[in-house]
């Protein structure tokens, strides 16, 4: 889809007023996020994102309206997955209720910032280098891989690892929080305070998931410009589908299954049409493999939409189940003492 320079400034500066208006709105005062107040964010976040996929339906056609709706809901449902590490980084650290708003704003801020660089760097590979594909393909099946059959990895997460452990190392850490600020100055000295850690330990996720997400975004469409959208509407919802969900993400048992066969899916999507672009001297002597199928959006958007309902509807019958199980000894009890 051809987008003229005026069009991503004019996309940029409405996201950019979004953000504005959150930072305005929501984050006037600290204070802890309600369900009533996450649902209304979220249902604006996502009439915005429709409204956008409207708007890409009538300008460019409905083959790339299909293309930005897969791409969105793939990113959603990644975050979604990415909700987990949020919480056991909050968790860990034990961040008061009423600043964890904040610290995901600012998470949220530095994703964008990442994957838009991600995205600018893919984007010119894409076009430049075919075999970009056969790497991007790799990636999401090896991911694929490791979601199905490396399920408990998300609680091993350590968030004190890694860049975090060096912050430790190198500057005074505070042993409080002290409101939201992410550093104070005590007895002269600069000092670093653990909501500092929390947003680094936030970043280097948010690093990590862009590894995962840019490659099965350029899976569904190599536009830049419905890429960059995709994940900026996915990532602006993400904070409110924090405070929305809560528990019940513990409760999609099934999602990361759901996940893996949805990149393993993109995976093979991509390895398919890296053998249609194909420019390696060593498979078909550098021709294009023309005779492996393709899958188009309308297909890709039906198989991601399957996936995520009988995911979901798994998950969600058999917590309903497992409720159902825990609570039989304790209704037999009365019986069987009465029967004593």
């Amino acid at each position: 889809m051809s987008v003229p320079a005026w069009l991503w400034a004019a996309t940029i500066a409405a996201l950019l007023g979004l953000i504005l208006l959150d930072l305005i709105i929501a984050n006037r005062r600290p204070h802890q996020v309600t369900l009533a107040e996450s649902a209304r964010w979220i249902a604006f976040y996502i009439g915005c994102a429709v409204a956008f996929g409207a708007a890409v339906w009538i300008f460019g056609g409905d083959d790339h309206a299909a293309s930005y709706i897969t791409g969105y809901i793939t990113e959603y449902t990644l975050s979604v997955d990415n909700l987990f590490i949020f919480m056991l980084i909050m968790a860990n650290f034990a961040v008061p209720a009423i600043h964890q708003h904040r610290v995901l704003l600012i998470g949220i801020m530095m994703a964008l910032v990442m994957r838009g660089i991600f995205i600018s760097v893919g984007a010119q590979a894409v076009e430049h280098f075919s075999w970009v594909f056969w790497l991007f393909g790799g990636i999401l099946i090896y991911t694929a891989w490791k979601f199905a059959f490396d399920s408990n990895d998300d609680e091993e997460y350590d968030p004190n690892g890694g860049v975090v452990r060096l912050v430790r190392r190198l500057f005074p850490v505070t042993d409080d929080y002290h409101g939201s600020r992410l550093t104070i100055k005590q007895d002269g000295r600069r000092l670093l305070t653990p909501m500092f850690i929390v947003v680094i330990a936030i970043g280097g996720a948010d690093l990590v998931f862009a590894v995962d997400s840019i490659p099965a975004i350029f899976g569904i469409t190599q536009d830049a410009y419905l890429v960059f959208a995709a994940n900026v509407f996915a990532l602006m919802g993400l904070r409110q589908l924090y405070f929305l969900l809560g528990g019940l993400v513990e409760k999609l048992v099934y999602l990361t299954y759901g996940l893996a066969v949805i990149l393993g899916f993109i995976g093979v999507k991509l390895i398919l049409h890296a053998l249609h672009e194909n420019e390696l001297p060593f498979i078909n002597g550098g021709e294009h493999v023309t005779w492996v199928p393709e899958i188009n959006n309308w297909i890709s958007l039906a198989v991601i939409v399957t996936v995520l309902a009988v995911t979901t509807a798994a998950s969600l019958l058999k917590s309903r189940r497992d409720t159902l199980q825990a609570a039989e000894p304790s209704t037999s009890e009365p019986a069987d003492q009465a029967r004593d």
